[in-house]
């Protein structure tokens, strides 16, 4: 049984993903149905890859709610864009609401495989693609190689908070309180990396 903090995170995993998606489409200069499919994509393929790899109807086609939500981010986006529009050239302005959906959406990730009975490694992969799923997605619309891939200290949080989501579950810790633990350590060391460019090795 799911619960209310996976209603809480998804929520705002919906609205921070979507304003990301839109915001990376203003800034390739789509048309308004091209921010709409990149926000809404953005905010909903992680969720709807998690679901199907349950088993499960994705949550998105089940109700009005999810669509509801990500066309909201989409509008606020725009909203944004016309108020600081000199100014959204600034990483900051994708990079922090990034962070908020990462942590979010790791989160609900975290909770879905918690409740369908997986293994460590299960909730590790489920949190981990329901954080970084929608930004895949929006990259490869555009037509780039994934983010996630080749630079940024980006999957290794998910992998890391789901993993103190494990421990926090396996050690007791009520669920609900697990789950924010999960969400906290994602989003501080996203925005560590952040601050310091934290980046992976490279081999070449």
């Amino acid at each position: 049984m799911l619960t209310e903090m996976f209603v809480i995170m998804n929520i705002i995993g919906l609205v921070a993903f979507a304003v990301v998606g839109s915001f990376k489409a203003l800034k390739e200069n789509l048309d308004l149905f091209g921010i709409t499919v990149l926000g809404v994509m953005t905010a909903l393929g992680g969720g709807i890859t998690r679901d199907l790899l349950v088993n499960k109807i994705p949550y998105a086609l089940k109700s009005f709610t999810d669509i509801s939500f990500a066309l909201g981010g989409v509008w606020l986006a725009i909203v944004l864009y016309r108020i600081f529009k000199k100014d959204i050239s600034n990483r900051f302005f994708i990079l922090i609401p990034d962070a908020v959906g990462l942590s979010a959406f790791t989160t609900t990730g975290a909770l879905i495989a918690y409740d369908a009975g997986v293994t460590f490694f299960g909730i590790i992969i489920l949190a981990t693609l329901t954080g970084i799923g929608g930004g895949v997605i929006s990259d490869i619309l555009l037509g780039k190689v994934p983010t996630v891939l080749k630079d940024d200290f980006y999957a290794s949080c998910s992998i890391i908070g789901a993993s103190a989501f494990y421990i926090s579950v396996q050690s007791g810790v009520e669920l609900n309180l697990s789950a924010f633990v999960c969400a906290a350590v994602v989003f501080m060391i996203r925005i560590l990396a952040i601050l310091y460019n934290w980046r992976l090795p490279r081999f070449s």
